[in-house]
């Protein structure tokens, strides 16, 4: 079903991104991944290699409108069609929003997270609609619960999830699909690549990656529904019940949610309520 179709994986490098290249590949797709690490990309795009998987990639910035046209071009160079584009490319925060410095923190995720998923689907829309072809946002139920220090992270998946319904109501008789895929708390390396209240990189993570779903299992179960061409899909039973929650007892979900990450390392949350 997937054989022969090409591909564009933004930040496809490492996390679910690479996940889905291996994925993917296994489908015998033909990939095009980015993303700003030359050296990452040059070690999961050999990798690839190394499995079969027929692979270009391609360092680009996703916050840079230029930068995404640069990447449908050279998927029209190498293939001459667009089949698939998956919106992957994505970085977090970790700060109170009261601390934040908005330009270093919020407005560089909303660049990256909201604005690297417009840029990009406006300029391989064309080539989506002749294929008939999926296009792909990987969200998060931050895009249905906003979580406490992480205001801008959840701005921005909320903006994502409705820009992909809004798209998704405007190609209903186009033949496109259009997919949202919000992952609970995946074991990636988006943790490590959070910033801080000034925009710095904090390189560790707060959470315990081996309790959570790992990127393989998430990038199957993306890859099955963009096969059955769903509309959206919500992982982790977590991540499920949660937006169950929040649907029919917010306030409740209110107090579970400052509970729970007020528990991650070094959570401003728990300073906040040992003030009070």
């Amino acid at each position: 079903m997937l054989t022969d179709k090409v591909v564009i994986i933004t930040g496809g490098s490492s996390g679910i991104g690479k996940a889905l290249a291996f994925e993917l590949g296994k489908e015998r797709c033909k990939l095009i991944i980015t993303g700003r690490n030359i050296d990452k990309l040059e070690k999961t795009s050999y990798e690839l290699s190394m499995h079969g998987i027929e692979n270009h990639y391609l360092v680009a910035d996703s916050s840079l409108e230029y930068d995404n046209k640069r990447i449908v071009a050279e998927a029209i160079y190498h293939y001459g069609r667009i089949d698939i584009v998956i919106n992957n490319a994505g970085i977090t925060m970790r700060s109170m929003f009261e601390d934040a410095d908005i330009d270093a923190t919020i407005r560089k995720v909303m660049d990256i997270n909201f604005f690297g998923t417009v840029y990009l689907t406006q300029a391989a829309l064309p080539y989506i609609k002749k294929a008939k072809g999926t296009i792909v946002g990987i969200s998060s139920i931050a895009g249905f619960r906003g979580l406490p220090v992480r205001s801008g992270y959840s701005a921005s998946k909320f903006a994502v999830n409705g820009f992909l319904e809004a798209i998704r109501t405007e190609l209903l008789h186009t033949g496109v699909n259009v997919l949202t895929a919000c992952p609970g708390f995946t074991s990636s390396n988006i943790r490590f690549a959070a910033i801080d209240a000034h925009g710095e990189v904090s390189q560790e993570t707060v959470r315990d990656e081996q309790k959570m779903m790992s990127s393989e299992e998430c990038a199957m179960h993306i890859v099955k529904a963009i096969k059955k061409r769903k509309r959206s899909i919500v992982l982790t039973s977590e991540g499920k019940l949660t937006v169950w929650l929040n649907k029919w007892f917010p306030r409740l979900v209110d107090k579970l949610v400052y509970t729970t990450l007020s528990k991650e390392k070094n959570s401003p949350l728990r300073q906040t309520s040992e003030i009070h």
